[in-house]
């Protein structure tokens, strides 16, 4: 039972360290990792890591081919079309949605969070810049309190951290000018700017993922 218990141990570490270089980039899409570089690096059998693909393959991160590896599912363009609407969507209903007072507790958190973004891109820190990315727009979703729309963002979550690590890594976008934007959309919320605030998240997202929201 014990042996049971370290080999479950060993390949859910396998699991998340090999998702989390998936989601931050790390390891990028169209790479195929073999499981025997993959245990080398982690420092544990095959086993584990065969446990890890399957389980990433289930969740469409990996596709196994047999003898060769797994690939890293690269981000389809029409994939990252929806997420980047689907955001659009929430996001803008959410700030449409603030009172008053939630509104008035969200900005100091949103300035906070814009301080540790400029101390980040100082720092070079991508994968660390992506993830506060990703929180700073979660704020204001979280505060228009509806647990609805709040855990249908959430489960674009990791989807989206991997789109901003992807950019980031790329260099295709610039953490001085995401910072520049994101101050921008912190002061449309402060203002109570709802309309403003729609038309500088769109110009925000295309920019930063290159993606056309239709019908805008």
């Amino acid at each position: 039972m014990q042996v049971v218990s370290k080999i479950v141990s060993a390949a859910e570490r396998a699991y998340r360290d090999i998702k989390e270089r998936i989601l931050s980039g790390e390891l990028p899409g169209g790479e195929l990792v073999s499981e025997n570089e993959m245990a080398r690096e982690l420092g544990t059998s095959r086993t584990p890591v065969r446990e890890a693909f399957l389980r990433l393959e289930t969740e469409g991160w990996m596709r196994l081919y047999p003898k060769r590896g797994a690939l890293v599912v690269p981000v389809p363009s029409h994939e990252a079309e929806h997420v980047v609407h689907a955001r659009y969507i929430v996001e803008t209903g959410a700030v449409d949605a603030l009172t008053r007072i939630a509104r008035a507790g969200l900005v100091p958190r949103l300035r906070e969070s814009l301080d540790r973004q400029r101390d980040l891109a100082d720092a070079g820190e991508l994968d660390e810049f992506a993830i506060v990315d990703a929180d700073f727009h979660r704020e204001y979703v979280v505060a228009a309190d509806n647990p609805l729309l709040t855990g249908f963002y959430d489960s674009l979550r990791e989807r989206q951290r991997r789109m901003n690590s992807v950019a980031l890594r790329r260099g295709e976008t610039d953490m001085d000018r995401i910072i520049a934007q994101h101050n921008r959309i912190a002061n449309l919320i402060e203002a109570a700017d709802a309309a403003g605030f729609a038309e500088a998240l769109a110009e925000h997202l295309t920019e930063v993922h290159g993606v056309t929201l239709r019908g805008l």
